[in-house]
């Protein structure tokens, strides 16, 4: 068995950029700014530092004053370690009286210098990727209510962004939905979720039944995807979240800059109908009326409105399902065909 992950975060929040240069290894920091505004007070950067998410720059003597709670390290860098240069702003946060939140593979707590000044401070290190509570092993028994979730041609393809734009524009249509959290960002988000890929593998798709539990008929939780079935790293992930999520819809997501998988590999991403065929083949062992009702584009890397849009259009032909840029357009249209069919 293993524990699962409830985070108590307390805004407003201080996130720490640290030396970073390049917006992807801040994205942690990013989701937040883009889902949570609201939560955060201003950002935190290192000599070098220069991403800028367009909060206040703050001191931690200016973060205290104006009320901030939480320090939270938004930087998801390759490893998932804890930089030498960050400790001593991580000890100055606790020092000031802030607590610190992280997201990390590397724990605030093994860092002696971190521990010790937690202790002396009386002040929370919150590390939310490591579970707590008890998971089983997937039962794949058929759960109550209704699910949604997004899958990837690839990682890093905007799985997170799609379900939290799902959710908004399922609530604004008064349907009932839950964002369900499966990565450090996410958790940050929501406030609660479970960090996947801590998981031990024999309890993934158990963790996904905790994570999404029986709920009323018209109720959906909408479940981030992690990882994806073609990636040889990562597809191991995805799998346990697909037959422990039991998904009554899911919504491929995919970069179309991309033509090959992400990192040091060389092997093509397989066109959509591929996709689509195995993650519903997939799906179907836990759900026989599994589907596919839509695709997300990430449209980013085109300038111009109708290049993007007629991507989109494009894609929607090829596949014959309702294609979105959850960021640039929103997903009305793919919400449109999931309440249809359902």
């Amino acid at each position: 068995m293993q524990a699962s992950t409830e985070t108590q975060v307390q805004p407003p929040y201080l996130l720490f950029l640290g030396d970073v240069t390049d917006i992807t290894d801040a994205k942690t920091a990013a989701g937040i700014k883009q889902w949570r505004g609201e939560l955060c007070g201003g950002q935190l950067r290192l000599p070098g530092g220069t991403v800028d998410l367009g909060l206040p720059d703050l001191t931690l003597t200016q973060a205290v004053e104006r009320g901030i709670k939480t320090m939270i390290i938004g930087i998801a860098n390759d490893g998932g370690f804890i930089a030498e240069n960050w400790i001593a702003s991580i000890i100055g946060a606790l020092e000031a009286g802030l607590d610190v939140a992280s997201g990390l593979h590397e724990r605030l707590g093994d860092v002696p210098a971190i521990a010790a000044a937690a202790k002396r401070t009386g002040r929370q290190l919150i590390e939310v990727r490591q579970p707590e509570n008890i998971f089983k092993p997937g039962s794949g028994k058929k759960r109550s209510g209704k699910r949604l979730l997004t899958v990837g041609t690839d990682c890093a393809v905007g799985k997170k962004y799609t379900a939290l734009a799902i959710e908004k524009e399922l609530r604004k249509r008064g349907v009932k939905a839950d964002f369900r959290a499966t990565g450090q960002t996410g958790i940050f988000i929501s406030g609660r979720g479970v960090a996947i890929d801590s998981v031990v593998a024999d309890f993934i798709s158990g963790a996904a039944e905790w994570l999404s539990p029986e709920n009323t008929p018209d109720h959906w939780d909408v479940v981030e995807g992690q990882g994806s079935l073609f990636h040889p790293s990562y597809a191991g992930v995805t799998l346990g979240l697909v037959h422990g999520t039991q998904p009554d819809a899911m919504v491929v997501c995919h970069d179309a800059r991309r033509s090959t998988l992400m990192g040091d590999y060389d092997f093509p991403i397989p066109n959509f109908h591929t996709c689509i065929d195995t993650y519903v083949a997939a799906a179907r062992l836990t759900n026989p009326r599994a589907r596919v009702v839509g695709i997300s584009l990430n449209t980013s890397h085109l300038k111009d409105d109708r290049e993007a849009r007629q991507l989109l259009e494009v894609t929607a032909r090829e596949t014959s399902l309702p294609c979105c840029d959850p960021i640039r357009f929103g997903v009305g249209e793919i919400v449109d065909n999931l309440l249809r069919q359902t």
